[in-house]
C-alpha cells in the first residue's frame, strides 16, 4: 500500500524540483544509493524497474526507509502496464513514472489516489495525459526547447525532463527557465564510477549541489 497521496507527492517533487533516479540489482548499493540521496535532501526517489530482480529490492527498500526516513517518498519508473503498476503499488510505491502515457495505468492510479506521471514528447500526448488527470508530465525524450514551446500556449502544463539533466548550475538554468516544474536526474547523478567505487558522499553532494541550484534559479 502506498503511505503517501498523489497530492502529497505532487506537492513535495514541486517544492523540491528534484527527483533522483537509479536502478541497481544490489539491494545494499541500492540502499546506499537512496540513503546518500535523501542525506543530500532528496525528498522523492525513483527507482527504475529496469532489471531482473527489481521488485524485490524496491520492496526491501520500502520497508528499509519506512523505518529510517518516514519522511521520504519512493516511487518507481519505467513502468509501462497497468499489471506492472499494480504489482508495484501493492508493494508501497508512491507513485507510477512511465516513458509512456497508457489509459489503463492512469485509471488505475486514480482509482487508488496514487501519482501518476506519464511521458509524452508532443503537445497532444502531453494534453491527453492532463486530460486523463496527469498533474505532471515527463518529457521524453528531454527537451528544453519542447517545454519552452509547449508552456507558451499550454501555461497551465507542468512539464519535467528525466534524462539530459547535468550536475551544473547552468544546465540547471536551461532547464528551470525553459519552464520545467522539476528536474528527474539519473546516470549524471547516480553513475557508474560511483557506483562501481561505491563513492556515495559524491551522490549526497551532487543531490545537495542539484536542490541548491534549483531553489536558486527559481528565487532569481
Amino acid at each position: 500500500m502506498s503511505t503517501f497521496d498523489r497530492l502529497s507527492v505532487f506537492q513535495a517533487i514541486l517544492k523540491s524540483g528534484l527527483v533522483p533516479l537509479f536502478f541497481h540489482p544490489d539491494f545494499e548499493t541500492a540502499h546506499s544509493v537512496v540513503e546518500a540521496c535523501a542525506a543530500g535532501g532528496a525528498t522523492v526517489i525513483e527507482f527504475t524497474n529496469r532489471g531482473e530482480g527489481a521488485l524485490t529490492v524496491f520492496s526491501r527498500l520500502v520497508d528499509s526507509f519506512k523505518k529510517d526516513y518516514p519522511a521520504l517518498i519512493l516511487g518507481v519508473g519505467s513502468v509501462v502496464d497497468a499489471p506492472t503498476a499494480a504489482m508495484y503499488m501493492a508493494y508501497g510505491a508512491n507513485y507510477i513514472v512511465a516513458p509512456n502515457f497508457n489509459p489503463e495505468v492512469a485509471r488505475l492510479c486514480n482509482r487508488r489516489k496514487v501519482a501518476y506521471i506519464p511521458g509524452a514528447a508532443t503537445p497532444t500526448e502531453i494534453s491527453t495525459a492532463e486530460e486523463a488527470g496527469a498533474e505532471i508530465v515527463k518529457i521524453f525524450p528531454p527537451s528544453p526547447d519542447l517545454i519552452r514551446n509547449v508552456m507558451g500556449p499550454m501555461p497551465w502544463s507542468r512539464l519535467m525532463p528525466s534524462g539530459g539533466v547535468e550536475v551544473n548550475k547552468d544546465n540547471v538554468t536551461r532547464w528551470i527557465k525553459a519552464g520545467a516544474c522539476a528536474l528527474g536526474i539519473g546516470s549524471n547523478l547516480v553513475s557508474k564510477a560511483a557506483l562501481a567505487n561505491r563513492d556515495f558522499d559524491t551522490i549526497r553532494e551532487g543531490t545537495r549541489s542539484m536542490l541548491t541550484w534549483i531553489q536558486e534559479v527559481r528565487a532569481g
